[in-house]
Order: C-alpha cells, then structure tokens, then sequence
C-alpha cells in the first residue's frame, strides 16, 4: 500500500466523522443528554486523528499523481491550501471536543458552553470539508470540475451529441 492509497482510505473519515459528529452534538443538546454530546466529543478527537493522517499521508498522494495527465499541481496546491485550513480548524474542534469532554464528565458548570463553541467550531470544520472534498474531488474526477467538458451543456461539447462522427475538431 503507497501513500495515495493510504490517502484514499483515511482521508473521508474527517469529512464524514465531522458531519455525524454534528449531528449527534445537536441530538445531544437538544436532548439535554451527556452520554449522546460525548459520543460525538469522542468522533471529533477520532476526525482529528484520522485528519492527521490524511495530512501526514497527502504529500506522498501528491508525489504519485501530480505529473499524471488532466490533474496538474495547481489543483493538487488549492486542495493542499484547503486541506491545511481544515486540519487545523479540525485540531482545534477537537482539542475543544476534549475539553467539552473533561467539562460534561466532571460536572463542571461552564460544560454547556463548551458544548457550543465545540458546535460552533464543528460548523466550521463541516463547511471548509465540503470544499476539501470537493477539490480532493476534482484531482481524479474531471467530472465534478466546474469547467470540465463533461458539465457543458450538450450544445457546447459536440463529443456529448449524437451527431459527433469523432473525426471534427
């Protein structure tokens, strides 16, 4: 296994451990239940780590495909530039999330706060992994590109119509 490998398999538990660490938060708060804000206290430290890893293994990703045809290292930089704001937002949602943690086990009176600013934080995190994912995306699937061929209109690409012979230019 190489490091793009590597980088595939960890680099989605941030995106989606966050998004489902949202949720459970919000279920939590809203059920006024300690056990339910901790599981997702416990997903945010657990996103971080694998964040970590995806950091840790990314550079290596970028070394294998970087030179490979329709990518070029402009997109592979925007996707770095973005994935370091959101591993550090992710390290401070989950150094808070210890926090809020510590805070709901020892009772400790400034826990509901901390809760929110591990929401807050967590919103945060959700939003810059949208834009990570889609621009980790947009390395390998040419599809999702919002200038890519394949999301012309069909009028615009005679590739996509049926009277393309493959011999006009």
């Amino acid at each position: 296994m190489n490091d793009a490998h590597l980088h595939m398999v960890v680099n989605h538990f941030p995106i989606i451990g966050t998004f489902f660490g949202i949720g459970i938060l919000i279920a939590g708060m809203f059920l006024k239940n300690d056990s339910v804000k901790n599981t997702a206290y416990i997903l945010f430290v657990i996103a971080s780590i694998f964040g970590a890893l995806s950091m840790a293994t990314g550079e290596g990703a970028e070394e294998m495909v970087e030179d490979f045809p329709n990518i070029g290292k402009a997109i592979i930089h925007e996707h770095e530039e973005l994935a370091e704001k959101f591993a550090l937002v992710l390290y401070v949602t989950g150094v808070f999330a210890l926090i809020s943690l510590g805070a709901a086990v020892k009772k400790f009176r400034m826990a509901k706060i901390f809760s929110f600013i591990t929401l807050l934080l967590a919103l945060i995190s959700g939003v810059l992994s949208i834009k990570v994912g889609t621009s980790g995306g947009e390395i390998r699937h040419t599809e999702i590109r919002e200038n890519s061929a394949f999301s012309a209109p069909l009028n615009e690409n005679p590739a996509a119509t049926k009277e393309y012979k493959g011999d006009e230019k």
